[in-house]
């Protein structure tokens, strides 16, 4: 890959001036992210789902003062986001554990981003915690045009509810993109016995990712989210058949741009002293390439600033939660946010 000095320019845009080796161009980059926010429950007691516990008698005792502690430590999270390549920050956000679509409202009208031209997609799921996925974008760079929500169906467990799937169609950059949005079940149970539910999810996420490319080529699709799984598991490497390595992907295959940077021993979340990469990004075979007269992958990060880690004791250096071992941290989450950056020429 071509070496290239960075020269920023201001702009009303998500843009970066680059200055090629032996000639001069312009791209414009556009930053993705994926942020699993840890339980943002807001204090109100929902029926028919189980969020006791976040309520002001639960016991987080979850109150006003923690919801809003919380809201405050993840607006200012996400205003950090891509901060060195793009001004406004990601165009696009795909968020999990999030109780309901007030929660985001929330969070959108909260410190930095209430100066932010954010919108909401979001559905309620199945999930018997009441957690759903939703997605962020900011409306000056990104124009959503339709989405839905699908849902798992697991023959082999017919009472099993877990996360719907989104999926978010518009225009970013002028060009058209589809966003998947995944939560897939969790390992409980152990990963070896609740495998086959997320390479159920897989297969769904790769069904719909095929079938859109299938009805417009020329489309691109960005899955992301918290998959319970590592790159190099089966849910991801087989089912999904997402790549290692860029020159792996075949035309209409997909490249998980975090299965690198796994590879490398950096995680997302950390249990044990073992680190995982749960929260993915994984894109389709035509955002690869050196032509940059399309939108085209150039960089992903795991974003594990300092001030989102824990500072000391036992666990120093893993993400800082709101809670651990029932003693409240007022922290912010216990994955850290994941990141694309994709480039396109300007005139």
């Amino acid at each position: 890959m071509r070496k290239f000095s960075l020269i920023f320019m201001l702009a009303c845009t998500c843009t970066l001036a680059i200055l090629a080796q032996n000639q001069n161009k312009k791209l414009a980059v556009y930053s993705i992210a994926f942020y699993n926010l840890e339980n943002l429950f807001d204090t109100i007691n929902q029926p028919d789902v189980i969020d006791e516990e976040f309520t002001p008698q639960g016991t987080m005792k979850w109150g006003s003062m923690k919801y809003h502690n919380k809201l405050n430590n993840l607006a200012y999270a996400i205003s950090q986001f891509a901060l060195d390549y793009c001004p406004q920050g990601p165009a696009v956000i795909g968020i999990s554990e999030i109780e309901n679509r007030g929660v985001i409202e929330d969070l959108i009208k909260t410190g930095p981003l209430a100066n932010r031209n954010y919108g909401i997609v979001h559905y309620d799921s199945p999930d018997r915690r009441g957690v759903d996925v939703g997605l962020i974008y900011n409306a000056d760079l990104f124009t959503v045009e339709n989405s839905k929500s699908v849902r798992l169906v697991y023959p082999a467990d017919t009472s099993m509810r877990t996360r719907d799937q989104l999926v978010v169609t518009g225009t970013l950059a002028g060009e058209r993109m589809h966003f998947i949005v995944n939560h897939w079940p969790s390992r409980l149970g152990g990963e070896k016995n609740s495998r086959p539910k997320r390479e159920a999810a897989a297969a769904l996420t790769k069904h719909l990712a095929d079938s859109l490319i299938q009805a417009d080529p020329d489309s691109k699709v960005v899955i992301m989210g918290d998959l319970n799984d590592d790159p190099n598991n089966s849910s991801t490497s087989k089912v999904l058949e997402a790549k290692k390595k860029q020159n792996e992907v075949k035309p209409g295959g997909y490249f998980n741009t975090m299965w690198p940077i796994f590879a490398k021993g950096i995680g997302s979340l950390a249990y044990q002293g073992q680190w995982n990469l749960f929260d993915q990004i994984i894109i389709s075979s035509n955002l690869l390439g050196k032509d940059r007269s399309t939108l085209k992958f150039i960089k992903a990060e795991v974003f594990n600033r300092d001030f989102l880690k824990q500072e000391e004791g036992k666990y120093k250096g893993y993400p800082k939660r709101t809670h651990a071992g029932g003693v409240y941290l007022n922290g912010y989450s216990d994955h850290f946010p994941t990141m694309i950056y994709l480039a396109k020429e300007v005139n």
